[in-house]
């Protein structure tokens, strides 16, 4: 079926209402409500995934303060969520950080920001897309209890094969609307977090009755982040708790296909966010009570598990009927996450085509499905394109590209949340309310991030940052993070010669109006 462009152009109506340079994109409105929103966002975050992920590589930085690093990881990110609610509520566009930095700071500011999620997204797909792929068959394995297939896991080419199917089946139900996404999240949503409450629950059953030599008693010290041993080690447990929380704003990405455009992308991003720091919590304390943070046997930062530490602890904790339904979890959260995930990605490319920022193709949207059908299908080609190099080139890709993603969250939420400030520089002074939400909060998150960035850039020169891989010398996560940054503006001055309108400040500038979208 074809795409259809539906660009409105100057002095076009959407939804009633003149809009000058604004133009309406097409998708399907009133498709999502407060509700499906936090579940988008939710699932886009992907808690599981997240923890088996990185709940072993921050006990390995940050020993027993694990806890108290999700804690200071979520701080900022709420910071950068009141920037983002109020900046939704002004605009809300489906363009998000991109639209709202133009209009701040100008077009190559905001391209560049837009570069920052869309390559964050793209990398962060790839890991979702191997976590997947790695539990797919570890689950056949455990349930046909013929470990021959679960080593298939480690053959290349079975991997990367099975690794792009899960992408292009996820590229496929992106593809056809968010009332096909909501559908399947529901349910996957609801299974893993089901899960994830009965290893807790499990998790403090075995510490109570001392089942591991290795478990720790609970101690409120473990809140204490000042107890981290360096400020290199803090950083480093920070970035990746940053990460853990990374994908909440899919929650707005949907603004102009949200029941209530201006306030419910807003309130459901606070809603997943509340949900995800509960469930970090209690997870990393139950676990580490259990087993504890060292690193032999079970604990949670021994670097032979540290990479997917439910894969240690499913058979233990859980035992070995109910472990596979931990399996079972981590393969559902990183797959619905690997479809939700396509969402802010292919709207960002949306609005970037449509104020003519990117070539023109990917302004178009399904006619039937209302979706952006060709950004979608780019983010999925450039996902699989990426995992695929990726896993040839460096054996290490999980680990160095989850710290990579680390400085793109920083980089474009930190951009995003000073957007807020200056954005609304001039009400700050109306009332006690927009002076914290729209510049204090916004400001203090911004430079926390920008802290992280500065920081994390340094240290990740080091070739012990990360995996400990190696590039000339330099650490593989530096080359990975810095090198498609440096791609970004390499593609930057490519568009701007294609497009001087949107360079120029002739297509989105501050005094453009707001879209309106018809609730």
């Amino acid at each position: 079926m074809t795409q259809l462009d539906v660009r409105p152009r100057v002095g076009d109506t959407v939804s009633g209402v003149a809009e000058g340079d604004v133009r309406g994109k097409g998708l399907g409105k009133g498709s999502v409500g407060l509700v499906g929103s936090a579940v988008i966002g939710i699932s886009t975050v992907a808690p599981v995934y997240c923890l088996t992920s990185t709940l072993g590589s921050t006990a390995g930085e940050v020993g027993v303060q694990m806890p108290a690093v999700f804690l200071a990881g979520f701080l900022p990110m709420l910071l950068v969520a009141f920037a983002y609610r109020e900046l939704n509520k002004a605009m809300p566009d489906c363009g998000t950080s991109f639209t709202w930095t133009v209009k701040a700071f100008g077009p190559r500011i905001g391209w560049m920001c837009g570069w920052g999620l869309v390559i964050a997204t793209i990398i962060v797909l790839s890991n979702l897309a191997g976590v997947a792929t790695s539990y797919f068959w570890l689950l056949a394995g455990e349930i046909t209890n013929n470990p021959s297939i679960s080593a298939l896991d480690d053959n290349k080419l079975v991997h990367i094969a099975t690794c792009l199917t899960l992408i292009a089946a996820a590229t496929a139900i992106s593809y056809r609307g968010m009332t096909a996404t909501k559908g399947v999240q529901y349910a996957l949503v609801g299974l893993q977090l089901a899960v994830l409450a009965i290893f807790v629950a499990m998790a403090f059953q075995k510490a109570s009755a001392g089942s591991f030599d290795t478990g720790l008693d609970f101690s409120w010290q473990w809140m204490n982040p000042f107890a981290v041993e360096s400020m290199a080690a803090f950083t480093a447990g920070l970035s990746l708790s940053i990460f853990m929380y990374w994908g909440w704003d899919a929650c707005l990405a949907t603004n102009e296909e949200t029941t209530g455009s201006a306030k419910t992308p807003g309130r459901a991003s606070l809603i997943a966010m509340i949900v995800l720091v509960g469930s970090y919590l209690a997870t990393g304390i139950a676990a580490q009570m259990a087993v504890g943070s060292g690193t032999s046997g079970l604990g949670l930062g021994n670097p032979d598990t540290s990479d997917n530490v439910f894969a240690a602890l499913a058979g233990p904790v859980m035992g070995p009927m109910l472990g596979i339904l931990l399996f079972v979890a981590v393969l559902a959260s990183a797959t619905a996450s690997l479809q939700t995930t396509f969402i802010p990605v292919a709207r960002t490319v949306l609005a970037m085509s449509t104020y003519e920022a990117l070539p023109p193709s990917y302004a178009k949207v399904h006619p039937r499905f209302k979706t952006p059908g060709r950004a979608t299908v780019m983010a999925g080609v450039a996902t699989g394109v990426f995992y695929t190099v990726m896993t040839l080139v460096s054996e290490n890709v999980l680990t160095d590209t989850i710290f990579a993603l680390g400085l793109m969250i920083c980089f474009y939420y930190s951009l995003t949340a000073f957007a807020c400030a200056w954005y609304f520089r001039k009400e700050l002074r109306n009332s006690a309310r927009d002076l914290f939400f729209k510049g204090v909060f916004p400001v203090l998150g911004g430079l926390l991030l920008a802290t992280v960035f500065l920081k994390t850039l340094i240290d990740m020169w080091n070739p012990s940052y990360g995996s400990g891989s190696t590039v000339l010398g330099v650490g593989s996560v530096f080359i990975i993070g810095v090198g498609l940054l440096a791609l970004g503006l390499v593609v930057m001055f490519v568009t701007e010669r294609r497009s001087p309108a949107f360079f120029r400040g002739q297509v989105l500038t501050q005094s453009t109006p707001a879209l309106v979208v018809e609730d």
